[in-house]
């Protein structure tokens, strides 16, 4: 049989996708996307049914952190489309490659007919990386783009536009090389040799650690860079694991507790060198904002994009990759001994003390039952309010995005759908989601999209029947309790409601029996644990 020269565009986009390590896509289709599906799964790419679009995008980002490979969202043309928009925005400011199918309709056609019919791009230029409306003479041209703008420098999502007719279009079957990806930066010259003096000279060093690093995966670089020379090294929430918590040299995550900054902002301030590994302060609270001084520290700032954010200064700043910045500023600078004043052993004892793990019953004790329970190797989500913040100080992550989580944008209801775009692409590591009781409630309707999966990931769910975080803000400016409170629910009941298996819990002994029944159930399982109101009080 001839093998035809000519494919449709959207097999010129899906060829693509697949080529990059995409063997998912998450959406809701319409019938102006019905093609692109198509293609999608001729190319060996998954097309999974979600229940709403914000939810499908979570997900996609979910199987990334496991992957590699960018997400995939499809949409329809209109309400479709904008109903990602929360997530895209969220994949944006998290660094998260997304690539985001829209359907639309033709140019044409909506000269003359308006159902449906909105400017698509505009509405995606200001939260995306880049935004295209795919034309068939440029489909394997703009295919190869959006693969290289979304997954190098920062990563971030990037929008198609995908007319009705175009994407049937007949395009050429050969497409053109692939663009090379650029190798790693290191620096040099005479700011670099400034930078290697100061590591010899320093005597209380610390490290700061974000986003960029955790993309580039120089955690193993910094692990042999921390104990060569001795440096202690404080995470954002996004890069927890980089240096595995149970190391002597690591002091967790930091950004929203202000309970944990009470401990690690002194130490910072203490130092005589803060170097900073692809931090970027996108995920960090006000609080964090200038927090060191350049003019009596030395600051180093290593990162893929200029500082245009102002949240800190550095002394010397580099825009190069970290790993290959790490083995430059360590050639030739012999080790020395660090923090011999004991500041570093005093604020590791401090921030053990700030977060105990003692209590009979409690945000606390929930999340200390669950990391001791679950396997090591367990991966965990967690959607944004209180717990979340709490929580992130006190999982321990022993690898790279072993806690993923809405850092920047701090989006509520996502712990479900990153559990389970987790557990699709890892389907041998236990995976846990931690929600609030609120974000439970935003996408709960995908837990059927689990059941139909056969995903069995475990979703705990803090049941206070409050936005706690937001009450406990209200209260801290002596207002009113108004518009954070809510009904209890039967959690339990819902995951059974939806195919799978629920448990209610009120002390440890329930809750331990309960992960353990979850770890072998054949579907996924729902544990209500239930918590007083104002459980978080002087604890975040």
């Amino acid at each position: 049989m001839a093998i035809s020269s000519t494919i449709r565009a959207a097999d010129a986009l899906a060829r693509r996708l697949y080529a990059e390590g995409c063997r998912y896509a998450f959406g809701m289709p319409g019938g102006e996307v019905l093609t692109l599906v198509d293609a999608l799964e001729d190319a060996g790419i998954e097309f999974i049914l979600a229940k709403h679009e914000n939810a499908a995008a979570f997900m996609a980002e979910g199987t990334y952190h496991r992957t590699g490979a960018p997400g995939i969202l499809v949409a329809t043309v209109g309400p479709g489309a904008l109903n990602g928009v929360n997530a895209v925005a969220n994949a944006h400011q998290d660094r998260v490659p997304l690539i985001v199918l829209a359907g639309a309709v033709d140019a044409d056609e909506a000269q003359t007919y308006t159902h449906q019919v909105l400017d698509q791009q505009a509405v995606f230029r200001p939260i995306t990386k880049a935004s295209f409306s795919l034309v068939p003479g440029a489909a394997h041209v703009i295919a190869d783009k959006a693969v290289g703008i979304a997954t190098e420098g920062r990563p971030g999502p990037v929008h198609i536009d995908v007319p009705i007719t175009v994407a049937d279009a007949p395009v050429p079957a050969a497409a053109p090389p692939h663009r090379a990806k650029p190798a790693p930066t290191a620096p040099s010259g005479p700011d670099l040799d400034t930078a290697r003096t100061w590591l010899a000279e320093a005597h209380r060093p610390v490290m700061v650690v974000g986003l960029d690093a955790m993309v580039e995966e120089a955690g193993p670089a910094l692990l042999d860079f921390a104990e060569t020379y001795g440096i202690p090294v404080v995470t954002t929430y996004k890069a927890k694991g980089l240096l595995p918590e149970d190391h002597a040299l690591s002091l967790g995550g930091a950004g929203l507790s202000p309970l944990a900054d009470t401990h690690l902002i002194p130490l910072l301030q203490d130092a005589d060198l803060i170097l900073c590994l692809g931090y970027d302060p996108i995920e960090m609270r006000v609080g964090w904002r200038d927090i060191w001084d350049p003019t009596r520290q030395r600051v180093i700032d290593i990162t893929a994009a200029p500082n245009h954010h102002y949240m800190h200064q550095a002394s010397l700043s580099f825009i190069a990759d970290c790993a290959a910045s790490l083995t430059a500023l360590s050639e030739g600078v012999a080790p020395r001994k660090t923090w011999e004043n004991g500041a570093l052993t005093a604020t590791k004892d401090a921030l053990s003390n700030a977060f105990p793990t003692e209590e009979d019953w409690g945000p606390a004790a929930i999340m200390d039952t669950c990391r001791q329970v679950l396997p090591r190797d367990a991966l965990a989500t967690v959607d944004s309010g209180a717990h979340r913040i709490l929580l992130s100080q006190m999982w321990q992550c022993y690898e790279p995005r072993g806690l993923t989580q809405s850092t920047a944008l701090c989006t509520m209801g996502c712990a479900i759908p990153l559990a389970m775009g987790a557990k699709l692409a890892s389907p041998d590591r236990p995976v846990v989601g931690f929600c609030g009781d609120a974000g439970f409630l935003m996408v709960a309707g995908e837990l059927s999209t689990a059941a139909e999966l056969g995903l069995k990931p475990i979703i705990v769910v803090f049941v206070d029947a409050s936005l706690a975080l937001i009450e406990l803000k209200q209260r801290g400016r002596q207002m009113k309790n108004r518009g954070v409170d809510f009904a209890k629910h039967d959690f339990a009941a819902m995951g059974k409601a939806f195919g799978g298996a629920g448990h209610t819990v009120t002390t440890r002994a329930e809750l331990i029996e309960a992960l353990q029944t979850a770890l072998a159930a054949d579907t996924f399982t729902v544990i209500a644990a239930v918590i007083e109101r104002g459980a978080y009080d002087g604890r975040i």
